[in-house]
């Protein structure tokens, strides 16, 4: 047979590759050998989509292409022999043109931080060619909205995501899609039509094959065993042959889509991989009168199609079809096979779906064992022995035909069940379920619904596997359905369903499932559907036929020409760049040839001491350059990580771990992926004797008396008299106590650093941080040298909220001070589990309330007492009891004290998150008003409305900041709010609709809010250069919140001052450069929602000044030139005569502007329910005014 070298194209470009690492990813390869970068690491799990590619195929038989998007961190880059690989980049780029959908990415400000915009490109672009393959009238509104449902993003909530994907849709209602840069409110139809990037399927999805790659053989393709350790099999007897021949040490790996890998990762080197995704007999499919078989390389999303494909079996097959649409997301069903799935279930308790499904449709499996096919049902099959433990290979699957069954007086229904934390797929499900049922109707004497043969299969509850309830199945089997049977029914399935996490919620599910199934056959029973007659089940499951819209958009913005073009909605700075993946983000920063890698060991203990760092067996693994611990900080430096107002954070552990995920060491090798293993290689011997329990709860803490100082200025003061308010109650909830939880940011960019040594004991590093002036001060200090040898970069931040601000500040000075010892540049690039670990996140916290309240409602009183979890740092907790009672104060408590204790324990130390205090403070409010309101059996929009502040009451709970009586304007939102919404009339039809439903419900809630904000002195700097062009530096950071924007629209108009000729035009000639903590200084934090504002503000000033220095050579321009004056003159003209055209300020805020309240509110309308547990008829509608 003859041998290949690995050879694909990306881009159209060609690569040839003698040797590599087998389990090299095509992620790893695209970012560290090819210039393409919009391809990124994530997740490295196939859940977020950020690393998607479109892969093509040439068929030379049919000489046609075919193409579908991959998830590249899991595709391992020798089966992409002989295919060409596109990336966004691929699609449209600054030299060729962007393409349509970054254009309209761009223009319905889809792209935020733009982290996660290419591959959202890449899963548009596949869907738009899979409904131009299939000669459809084009993309449906339901297709473009799925086209991303495995796609995650932190920044934007979706919803002008989609209205990007939904205006390629031949059925969208334009008027419907959100707000954008493309018209203007008002325009017709037609102009909004002509108004979008034009797309034309032949122009824009054309996908070259590059003709070198055609030339390559297809038929036995086989790469060089030696150089790759990767075998193809084109036959079962070869394959049978490979595994006999292999030695009994070596260990194999049988390959087809490899996504397994996201789930289970690989933690041991194989010495072989076998790609069996090339064998005939694995991936046929065959469909007759007696069923289908589905070869086992079959990818899940080749099955559903041919599941979908009509038959006289077509009912069956088609709700089968659509569950399995549910499972994973686009790409992985690309990649995934059927067989793989089966296998992991069986071998690895995989949650799978399609064991469910298969079980209730009773299939059979056909496997290769040594020479011999043997065919198993199912049930066998799974309870069997771990199959990846021997030498046996699922080669197919068979399902047959259920139709026969069905006659003149008997029925089948089938139904598939899955509750999951999202209803469209990409999340594995809690629980699942399929059941299959043949019943027969009774005599017009003899009223009801016989049950003659019935399958139920349940899965994902925390088992071993999926199973059949057959207890339940015997039991039912000849019995008429009643609902005293159905309850012994549910009984019996209690005692089966034996769950290992969550036991009681998963139990409900399972039985609600099954009594969602059989309880509409007892309540009709005097009708039964027919499967011919085009009616369906009616237990509220949707026909897989209709599409329902997940999203609706409506969005008012209020524009004015007063500032232009401040206020306009022009397109973010940047958002196409995004969307095509050219911008440049720490990670993409072209890597140095000398350039090492850094990877964290961390602590697995709460509080024990550190006796010894080594690796497994103590051999020092792969590429390892040095282990760096808190010795080998520089004496004159500290053993610091972080800083913050409330004190420093450490680097490293020292002789102690206090807490489990605590910095250890950090790895230094020359890759990622080496310093990666070694980190998870590396062994790390305990001591806890002599050693205090941890403190892990706290309840703990308060026994011990260990809490975080908290300064006056952060601790507000109690409001009134507590003791008079609960005197005054007629009612009292007393001692009542509920939990708040964590929660982890979920940056799209995980934390990453770049360190570049540099002359005279300097060092340069590039930082993914809403905090460099801070990045910059804590690495002088920890490396002992002064402020002016650090540089600190930062030009755009992959989604922050609040976790890069404290949490980067140590992977920024580990960086700095590996690449300070070792003398090479050094990148730092957490894998997305050590991210997660290290976090911290928001601040759990326990609460206990005492409330008085009078029977109308009233608020008389409120005693509040809060144990915050702050971990075993103080990073900002010692802020949270300030920023809880902002918004806990909307509301009038007649009286307000409150003991907030902020706890130190052994866990990791809680940060900013998104709102941090402010979240919960208002979680805190609502939860007590809805219990009032609970208790009073009143209505809870009533006890909110008659405790809204009134003026006085918000002077006397706000002060100072509550404003002038006329900025206070909640009772006003309130009111309009009422109107605009018709909030009275749908409360009336909500109430109405639940009355009239037993198992759909509706809600609704009219909520307020009143943010306190906080403005920080904010540094800015423009400069004009000699051509008229501007460059802007602001101390705020770009992390998708259109910062830079915003910037370039206040210098627009701040020079615009001039009123020469062109100044109204300055947008396009405006560039806001990224942060360097030495070219402007004091920058601060990018937090709390006011950095764009203020950094406007310091710009504004820096025009001022401009305009004021240009106002002499304008005037003496006028007065020498008859006519007007335009900018580039005007700008030559400054030049000559060596006028100051760079100006700085540091805008400090005054006293009286530095806090204000914003208010709000808003208005959630929801639908859901079909059943107990049905998630697919649901509906959720949000209006709100600020």
């Amino acid at each position: 047979m003859e041998v290949k070298d690995l050879e694909f194209a990306v881009n159209g470009e060609r690569f040839k590759i003698n040797s590599v690492d087998p389990s090299t990813s095509l992620l790893e390869f695209l970012r560290s050998n090819t210039p393409f970068k919009s391809v990124k690491l994530g997740c490295g799990e196939g859940g977020c989509g950020a690393c998607l590619v479109l892969l093509s195929k040439y068929n030379p038989e049919s000489e046609q292409v075919e193409e579908y998007s991959i998830n590249s961190c899991l595709t391992l880059l020798c089966s992409v022999n002989g295919c060409s690989i596109t990336t966004s980049e691929g699609l449209g780029n600054t030299k060729k043109g962007f393409h349509p959908i970054h254009k309209r990415f761009a223009g319905f400000h889809a792209s935020q931080c733009g982290f996660c915009s290419p591959g959202m490109c890449i899963s548009l672009y596949s869907a738009l060619a899979n409904a131009h393959r299939s000669n459809s009238s084009g993309l449906t509104v339901s297709e473009a909205e799925k086209s991303v449902a495995g796609n995650l993003c932190r920044c934007t909530g979706y919803r002008p995501i989609v209205d990007a994907c939904k205006s390629f849709a031949a059925d969208v209602d334009i008027e419907d899609l959100g707000f954008n840069s493309f018209w203007k409110k008002g325009e017709s139809r037609e102009v909004m039509l002509k108004s979008l990037p034009p797309y034309n399927p032949k122009e824009h999805l054309v996908t070259t094959f590059p003709e070198f790659l055609k030339k390559k053989k297809k038929v036995n393709n086989c790469l060089d065993h030696s150089r790759y350790h990767w075998t193809t099999p084109f036959s079962v007897a070869e394959l049978h042959n490979i595994l006999e021949s292999a030695n009994s040490g070596d260990s194999l790996k049988l390959v087809v889509g490899n996504t397994g890998t996201g789930y289970y990762k690989d933690k041991e080197r194989f010495d072989r991989y076998v790609d069996i995704s090339h064998i005939p007999e694995m991936l046929m499919i065959k469909k007759d009168e007696k069923g289908i078989e589905i070869g086992a390389a079959v990818t899940i999303s080749k099955a559903i199609d041919a599941l979908n494909e009509e038959s006289k079996s077509s009912y069956i097959f088609k709700k089968m079809a659509t569950h399995m649409e549910k499972i994973g997301n686009h790409s992985i069903r690309n990649s995934g096979s059927i067989g793989g799935n089966l296998v992991m279930a069986q071998s690895r308790k995989f949650p799978s779906d399609i064991t469910t499904l298969l079980l209730a449709a009773d299939a059979s499996v056909y496997m290769l064992n040594g020479r011999k096919t043997e065919k198993l049902r199912l049930q066998e099959f799974l309870g069997m022995p771990p199959i990846l433990d021997s030498k046996r290979v699922l080669l197919k699957v068979e399902i047959p035909s259920c139709t026969a069954l069905s006659g003149d007086d008997t029925d089948l229904f089938f139904e598939s069940y899955r509750a999951a934390p999202r209803s469209i797929g990409n999340a594995l499900p809690y629980v699942n379920a399929a059941f299959f049922a043949l019943v027969s109707r009774q005599e017009p004497s003899r009223k009801g619904v016989m049950v003659k043969k019935c399958l139920l299969a349940f899965g994902s509850y925390g088992g071993d596997h999926s199973i059949r309830a057959t207890e339940v199945e015997d039991f039912l089997t000849g019995k008429l359905l009643s609902y005293s049977v159905l309850y012994e029914a549910v009984g019996l399935l209690r005692g089966i369903i034996v769950p290992s996490k969550d036991p009681e919620y998963r139990k409900s599910l399972a039985v609600g499932f099954l009594f969602e199934f059989f309880y509409p056959l007892i309540e009709s029973s005097s009708r039964i559907c027919s499967l011919d007659s085009g009616e369906k089940h009616s237990n509220g499951h949707v026909d897989p036929a209709r599409s329902l819209s997940f999203l609706s958009s409506s969005q008012q913005v209020l524009e004015s020409n007063e500032f232009q073009p401040v206020g306009e909605a022009v397109i973010k700075v940047g958002a196409a760049l995004q969307a095509s993946g050219e911008a440049v983000f720490v990670d993409d920063i072209p890597t140095l040839p000398d350039c090492l890698h850094g990877a964290f060991i961390y602590s697995t203990e709460p509080l024990a001491k550190i006796k010894r760092i080594s690796f497994t067996e103590n051999v020092t693994p792969t590429g390892v350059f040095a282990v760096l611990t808190f010795k080998d900080i520089p004496q004159e430096g500290q053993n610091i990580g972080s800083k913050t107002l409330f004190g420093p954070g450490l680097l490293f552990a020292d002789e102690v771990t206090r807490c489990a995920g605590q910095r250890i060491a950090l790895v230094v090798a020359d890759t990622q992926k080496h310093a990666d293993r070694a980190a998870n290689l590396a062994v790390v011997e305990y001591d806890t004797k002599s050693l205090e329990e941890p403190i892990l709860t706290v309840e703990d803490a308060v026994k011990r008396s260990s809490f975080f100082e908290v300064h006056p200025m952060f601790y507000p003061e109690p409001v009134g008299d507590v003791m008079k308010g609960m005197k005054e109650a007629e009612r009292k909830i007393l001692l009542a106590e509920f939990r708040l939880g964590s929660q982890y940011f979920f940056y799209m960019e995980p934390q990453t650093a770049l360190a570049l040594p540099d002359e005279d004991n300097c060092v340069k590093v590039f930082s993914s941080s809403q905090a460099p002036e801070y990045v910059h001060s804590v690495i002088a200090t920890c490396l002992g040298i002064q402020e002016h040898n650090v540089r600190v970069i930062t030009r755009r931040v992959g989604g922050g909220f609040g976790g890069k601000a404290v949490k980067s500040m140590p992977v920024a000075t580990a960086c700095a001070l590996a690449a300070h010892k070792l003398q090479r540049p050094v990148k730092i690039y957490l894998n997305r589990k050590t991210d997660m670990i290290m976090a911290g996140g928001r601040h759990p916290m326990k609460i206990t309330y005492n409330v008085g309240f009078r029977s109308d409602g009233k608020l008389t009183a409120l005693e509040l007492t809060m144990l915050i979890d702050s971990g075993m740092e103080p990073d900002v907790s010692p802020i949270m009891p300030r920023n809880i009672m902002g918004p806990l104060r909307k509301y009038d408590w007649g009286a307000l004290s409150f003991d907030v204790k902020v706890c130190k324990t052994n866990l990791p130390s809680r940060t900013a998150m998104r709102a941090p205090g402010e979240v919960q403070g208002s979680y805190i409010a609502e939860s007590i008003i809805e219990n009032v309101a609970s208790s009073l059996q009143m209505d809870v929009d009533a006890v909110r409305k008659i405790n809204l502040h009134t003026y006085d009451s918000l002077r006397k709970f706000y002060k100072h900041i509550s404003g002038d009586l006329d900025e206070y304007t909640l009772p006003l939102l309130w009111d309009k709010l009422e109107i605009s919404s018709e909030f009275k009339k749908r409360a009336e039809m909500v109430k109405e609709f639940n009355m009239c439903n037993v198992w759909r419900k509706r809600g609704i809630s009219r909520v307020p809010i009143i943010h306190q904000v906080m403005q920080r002195p904010t540094p800015g700097k423009v400069s004009i250069l000699s051509d008229g062009s501007v460059v802007v530096e602001v101390g705020g950071i770009e992390i998708g919140q259109g910062l830079w924007t915003k910037v370039q629209q206040m210098v627009a108009y701040g020079l615009r001052m001039t009123k020469c000729k062109g100044s109204e035009k300055l947008m396009e000639r405006i560039r806001v450069v990224q942060s360097d903590t030495l070219g402007l200084i004091q920058g601060g934090f990018t937090a709390g929602s006011t950095t764009s504002e203020n950094s406007c503000e310091a710009v504004r000033l820096c025009c001022a000044i401009l305009v004021e220095r240009l106002k002499p050579t304008m005037d003496q321009m006028l007065m020498e030139k008859s006519g007007s004056v335009t900018w580039n003159m005007l700008i030559q003209q400054a030049y000559a005569r060596s006028v100051n055209l760079s100006a700085s300020t540091l805008y400090k805020p005054e006293f009286s502007s530095m806090e204000y309240l914003n208010y709000g509110v808003g208005i959630s309308e929801f639908a859901g329910g079909g059943g107990p547990y049905d998630r697919k008829n649901r509906d959720f509608k949000i209006r709100y005014h600020l």
